[in-house]
């Protein structure tokens, strides 16, 4: 059903800046690294990090989670501006502690997603009207192992699978012409991508705990095979289309490399009570490519990321008060994507916040995120977006594979 589930692409972006490379990035984290700006260095026991898989052992528990999202974005222009809303399931991930040092997970993600509908405004009848969408996206198989070396330092590393479909289309007509012509463009995507981590604590004193980490990704290909087609199309006002006659155009297969990239994190705080830490990652975004070679409007520039963040918990271990055992998170991030259309860098900025909720008489938990940010500019014609995201996980966690004592 999972694997089913994702192989049958999500619409989890509205944007128009999804038709330039493979989509939007969908996985930005779990709900609980999310929340607290992206940082990808803080230890865990009872949550999969699926970003950082040295944390994997630290795991104690077999912990199962899921977590998805709803998203809200008003786009704006120079003269007007109109609205969107989405859901998608981000997540589902399964951690098993093997050892006392060494941990394993496997997950099923949506990595990309391409999404939009736009239409282009009447201005007099001898001038075309044009509609542009895009639909599907990628998504990512997961597995990755986490190794304690001592109790300072602990390695990792993954490897994942990316499949997916991503089909767009542009049609024009003339008002009171009773056909337009359509150009569809799709694209099966295959490849593999890999990931290593190192992260290093130690106290400075009898509280206080500094951390580490460092995560590289080498650069990877995509395969992209790609099918054009050209149709003369009747249509309605709803975006019906009755297909009159339509052509294959010989396009090239292509391959787009997915960039390396490198993030290094550094933080402070107290175990089971606060920490605060802040993480600068770089992608050779300059290498990455359009699906097809005549794609000419966008280019790419390399990619530098700045997240802060972290959480507060007043006391883990009451007894007394449900809210003493809530955890607080909170950040900020802000990157420039990589992206440029127009002579504009499309740059992101973002503020988090969230909660862990526990869940009585386990070290389960429900996490619910909140972030709000703006994407891209109306300078030179473009489109800014001001988006407000609601993610919301469970994180559920048992002991399972224990030896019987007594038949």
């Amino acid at each position: 059903m999972i694997f089913s589930f994702f192989s049958n692409a999500q619409n989890a972006s509205s944007s128009p800046y999804s038709f330039y490379g493979i989509g939007d990035l969908v996985f930005k984290g779990n709900v609980e690294t999310r929340t607290m700006g992206g940082i990808n260095m803080i230890n865990d026991s009872i949550h999969i990090n699926i970003n950082n898989s040295a944390s994997l052992s630290d795991i104690m528990n077999t912990t199962f989670t899921i977590g998805g999202n709803l998203n809200y974005v008003k786009y704006k222009t120079e003269n007007q501006s109109e609205t969107a809303n989405r859901a998608s399931l981000d997540y589902i991930a399964l951690a098993v502690p093997i050892s006392k040092r060494f941990g394993a997970a496997f997950a099923v993600m949506p990595f990309t997603s391409v999404g939009y509908q736009i239409q282009s405004n009447y201005v007099d009848d001898s001038t075309p009207i044009s509609r542009f969408t895009g639909n599907g996206g990628t998504n990512k198989i997961y597995g990755g192992v986490g190794y304690k070396i001592n109790k300072n330092f602990r390695v990792g590393a993954d490897m994942n699978f990316n499949f997916g479909n991503i089909t767009t289309k542009d049609i024009s007509f003339l008002t009171g012409i009773q056909y337009g012509t359509r150009e569809s463009n799709s694209s099966e995507i295959t490849g593999f991508n890999f990931n290593t981590s190192l992260m290093y604590n130690t106290l400075i004193n009898k509280k206080t705990t500094i951390f580490g980490s460092l995560i590289y990704s080498p650069e990877s290909t995509l395969s992209l095979a790609n099918d054009r087609k050209i149709a003369i199309v009747q249509f309605s006002e709803s975006f019906g289309e009755l297909v009159v006659n339509e052509e294959d155009v010989p396009v090239n297969d292509t391959k787009v490399k997915y960039p390396s990239k490198i993030g290094i994190g550094f933080g402070v705080g107290e175990v089971r009570k606060w920490s605060v830490g802040a993480e600068v990652t770089f992608m050779q975004g300059s290498n990455f490519g359009s699906r097809f070679d005549d794609i000419n409007d966008a280019s790419y520039e390399n990619v530098t990321k700045y997240s802060f963040g972290g959480y507060y918990m007043p006391d883990y271990n009451s007894f007394s008060s449900y809210y003493k055992r809530i955890t607080y998170r909170g950040g900020f991030n802000y990157q420039n994507t990589g992206l440029i259309v127009n002579n504009e860098s499309i740059n992101n900025f973002g503020i988090t916040f969230g909660l862990g909720l526990p869940i009585k008489g386990s070290f389960s938990n429900v996490n619910v995120g909140f972030e709000f940010g703006k994407r891209g500019t109306t300078s030179s014609g473009l489109i800014q977006e001001n988006y407000s995201n609601l993610s919301v996980s469970f994180s559920l966690n048992d002991k399972w594979f224990i030896k019987r004592k007594y038949d």
